[in-house]
């Protein structure tokens, strides 16, 4: 029975046959993991998956003292060790047929530099970039894929229940998050997914903002946007709270993102534009008054990485199908009265439903114990 890396591998080549590739050079650490099942931070070394469709080999060409993992990894095949004191680029040149007319890289990963390395192996050869088709082959998950996906989004809500459970008036940003990232790691995550983001009064309103030595106080809005990667695949949860009472406007913003996120669940389904999904987030807020207060798309695309495609943004008119996992997260970001976001993780069935992968409550919360 063929493998899932075979097929993955399989799929690629008959990509690299339809767009004229003779080679492919895959060097990206996630699509490398995608493609082998070999997970590596390479750093400064050289890693790439080299396939040759003329010749029907392929080869992992791998940092040595990364060998031994590499081999037993279950889709990893041809082991090319490059030591520290090797030219990772001659020995590239010494082992691939001459003569390709057409080598596919993925240019979003590829430097300049590299690029340059790369034009002496290949002197006569053009480039395609197979970042795309990559990336096509990544957007629709199988049920083994959101399995993976939904240990993940399991764990960061235990991560989540115990954040509000932690959380303490006068306690700093940074604080929270340090306690966040230690549960993390003591529940099992391979690493968080991305940056953590805690934030509370004024500053929920940054979007994007890092935690600081910023002390949480009485009807402070308290926002949690944290996430992990298990087995390879990521989880991307936000949840707003409130230090004590919450005042009158604040409890109209929440509500009215609430309304948002839950219009936007609804629109998700196959066979709809993706702009669908945010036009019906987007209105809500709009309808309430907030408009300009809502910045950004209403989410993403997400599986192996945490921000893939689609993007679920207002613009985006491709049709959505079974397979897709992606975001809910619409916003509302005052700069006094302070920022809430509600963000669930959502999976399109094969049927063309929704189903949605987060279960942490939405209801506004309140932190402290009142």
């Amino acid at each position: 029975m063929e493998s899932i890396w075979d097929n993955r591998k399989s799929r690629l080549l008959a990509h690299m046959k339809a767009a004229g590739i003779d080679v492919a050079l895959v060097t990206s650490p996630t699509n490398v993991y995608y493609l082998t099942d070999f997970a590596c931070h390479p750093h400064e070394r050289f890693l790439a998956l080299v396939l040759d469709a003329r010749a029907g080999t392929e080869s992992l060409y791998v940092p040595l003292l990364d060998e031994p993992a590499a081999r037993e990894s279950a889709g990893a095949v041809g082991i090319v060790p490059v030591a520290d004191t090797e030219d990772p680029y001659a020995l590239l040149k010494g082992r691939v047929q001459a003569g390709a007319r057409i080598v596919g890289v993925e240019k979003g990963a590829v430097s300049l530099a590299q690029a340059e390395r790369l034009g002496v192996v290949f002197p006569d050869s053009s480039y395609a970039d197979l970042e795309s088709g990559l990336l096509a082959m990544r957007l629709r998950k199988s049920e083994e894929e959101v399995a993976k996906i939904q240990r993940a989004v399991d764990l960061i809500e235990e991560v989540v229940a115990h954040a509000a459970a932690y959380a303490k008036e006068g306690m700093t940003e940074l604080e929270l998050a340090a306690e966040i990232e230690y549960r993390m790691r003591k529940l099992g995550a391979d690493r968080p997914a991305f940056e953590s983001i805690v934030l509370t009064g004024p500053r929920t309103a940054l979007p994007h903002g890092t935690p600081g030595p910023y002390p949480i106080q009485r009807g402070d809005f308290v926002l949690i946007d944290i996430g992990v990667q298990v087995d390879g695949y990521c989880s991307d949860i936000t949840r707003t709270f409130v230090m004590g009472e919450p005042s009158e406007a604040q409890r109209r913003i929440y509500e009215t993102v609430l309304a948002a996120n839950l219009a936007g669940i609804a629109a998700s389904r196959a066979g709809v534009p993706v702009a669908a999904v945010d036009r019906a987030a987007r209105q809500v807020i709009e309808e309430a008054g907030y408009g300009p207060l809502f910045t950004h798309r209403v989410g993403h695309g997400f599986g192996m990485d945490v921000h893939e495609q689609p993007s679920m943004s207002g613009q985006n008119e491709t049709v959505m199908a079974p397979g897709l996992v992606f975001t809910i997260e619409p916003g509302i970001y005052d700069p006094v009265i302070g920022g809430v976001r509600i963000e669930d993780d959502i999976y399109l069935n094969e049927d063309g439903t929704a189903r949605v992968l987060t279960r942490y409550p939405k209801a506004l919360t309140r932190l402290g114990g009142v």
